[in-house]
């Protein structure tokens, strides 16, 4: 688990071309990983070296230096030469695999990813579990080239132990910082990847989200995340809380970026059940961007969503007028909460039941015969080791104990209610009644300050209810910052729709251009 700090210039780099003195360090600050593609092809860069520079960053700036606490822990300084010089040798004999040729890439350490290290989840009880495989969302980054840089921190057990928690916290990595202000919050449960990608310790990071674990803390970190429909990519060997609401997706500096990644980890995957139609649905999300996607569109406002905050209000105002400004229509929605009542007790309701079942099936599955087996087991786990009970206590755990099966009335009710109001009576009816393409609302407010005795008190405006609840895709894109702090738009649409929201806030992003990069204060 512990990683490597190298020295500010490396030495011996096979790959670099011959000379008296080694090449300086390339930058990577700010850059996407498509502007890294187009370095490698023009023989700016090389595939052995730029993992390393990453691997370099994370000591200056995650271990040292600001500390972040955004990453876990790294691949070795060996085997990232190694695989880069596989990468280099494919490239220069024509077998280039794609937009991730080369490029690293942090996984969130709720995600099973082969090798020397263990999927925590945050959390101590879980401090040795190897499983010795790849997801499948893992193995797809792989076959596409994409170098598995290390793991990222996370919000302990993607924040559903305790209503009191405090964002970014883990067992196992500690505290995340946000990098635009190192008191701030990162927000979660993708805290650790949402700042090592705002940070450059990676240019793309992959999340989960269950509800908000993505956007928000791709909104707060001032980069883009895409939650896509639940079903478009594989949930498999990925620690679980909701089989309705959990999935994975890319988090990035910028859209194209993220296009591409979902390009690659979306499929069909026999173990999840709930993907059998991705490979029908999946498409070449690059290829589907265009700065005129706009262009035509008729945009739902979520104005009633925004809070009460005049400078963010603003900041929502100057983003519709540049999606107006691209050839949109804006149609201002009266009341996106009618008919609404009951959804997050539902969603609760949902949430606490399958966290129950889910979790154990995925601890009875493990390859390690000791460990935790069930919710239970963890439970236990707690109140035998009051370092992880520091903090906040584990009163949802203990609530989701409570729960019926998954054939319970309650939960049967629950899953009907919560189904019908987010998605036909929701989003769908939002669509509809309005005749608009999309619904677009405002990510997230401030970060606010961290504190872990109180835990959080998040109170900014979010949008990630309804999408998350009805399994539809949702998009965070910068649209500026208020004191420094970045604040994300949100971009929603309905069932299978995630090429054209992704479109869409490509023609946003190539107009706005408002990510801001971190300047690392420390209030």
């Amino acid at each position: 688990m512990q990683k490597i700090f190298l020295a500010a210039a490396i030495s011996l780099l096979a790959l670099a071309p011959a000379a008296a003195l080694p090449p300086p360090l390339p930058e990577v600050e700010g850059k996407d990983a498509a502007t890294l593609r187009a370095e490698m092809d023009n023989g700016q860069i090389y595939e052995g070296l730029i993992a390393l520079v990453y691997l370099n960053r994370i000591g200056r700036i995650d271990d040292y230096g600001p500390k972040l606490d955004a990453v876990i822990a790294t691949a070795s300084q060996t085997d990232l030469s190694a695989e880069g010089k596989r990468l280099y040798d494919e490239r220069m004999a024509g077998k280039a695999r794609g937009p991730l040729h080369g490029i690293p890439i942090l996984i969130k350490d709720n995600i099973e990813v082969a090798g020397p290290w263990p999927t925590t989840a945050g959390s101590l009880a879980l401090k040795d579990n190897v499983t010795g495989r790849d997801a499948p969302i893992v193995a797809r980054l792989r076959e596409a080239g994409a170098v598995i840089l290390g793991k990222t921190n996370l919000s302990e057990w993607a924040n559903i132990r305790s209503n009191d928690s405090t964002s970014g916290w883990s067992a196992v990595g500690g505290l995340t910082k946000n990098p635009h202000a190192l008191n701030r919050n990162s927000c979660g449960s993708s805290s650790g990847s949402g700042a090592a990608v705002a940070a450059s310790l990676a240019p793309i990071a992959i999340g989960t989200e269950t509800d908000g674990s993505i956007t928000c803390p791709a909104g707060v970190n001032g980069i883009v995340g895409f939650k896509p429909t639940v079903g478009l990519v594989s949930r498999t060997f990925i620690v679980p809380i909701s089989h309705s609401q959990d999935t994975a997706g890319p988090m990035a500096l910028t859209v194209r970026d993220a296009a591409a990644v979902l390009g690659v980890i979306a499929g069909s995957d026999p173990a999840d059940p709930a993907t059998a139609e991705a490979d029908a649905r999946k498409t070449d999300y690059v290829a589907k961007l265009s700065p005129d996607a706009l262009t035509g569109k008729r945009i739902g406002v979520l104005r009633d969503r925004i809070g009460g905050r005049a400078d963010i209000a603003a900041l929502f105002d100057a983003a519709l007028k540049t999606m107006e400004g691209a050839g949109a229509t804006l149609v201002e929605i009266k009341d996106s909460r009618a008919g609404l009542d009951g959804l997050g007790d539902a969603e609760f309701e949902i949430l606490m039941t399958e966290l129950k079942a889910d979790m154990a099936a995925y601890l009875a599955a493990l390859p390690a015969k000791d460990g935790p087996k069930t919710l239970a087991d963890l439970i236990a786990f707690n109140k035998a080791h009051p370092e992880e009970l520091r903090w906040f206590d584990q009163s949802l755990f203990e609530l989701a104990e409570t729960k019926g099966g998954l054939d319970s009335k309650p939960y049967l009710d629950a899953k009907a209610k919560a189904g019908r109001l987010a998605g036909p009576e929701g989003i769908d009816r939002l669509l509809k009644e309005n005749k608009v393409d999309f619904l677009v609302g405002v990510t997230n407010g401030p970060a606010w300050t961290t504190d872990l005795v109180n835990g959080d008190h998040y109170t900014g405006p979010s949008v990630s209810q309804l999408p998350a609840v009805a399994g539809y895709p949702h998009l965070t894109v910068p649209m500026g910052a208020v004191e420094d702090l970045p604040i994300g738009l949100s971009i929603i649409g309905t069932k299978w729709s995630d090429a054209d929201v992704l479109a869409a806030g490509y023609a946003y992003e190539q107009v706005s251009r408002k990510r801001v990069a971190p300047t690392y204060r420390p209030q």
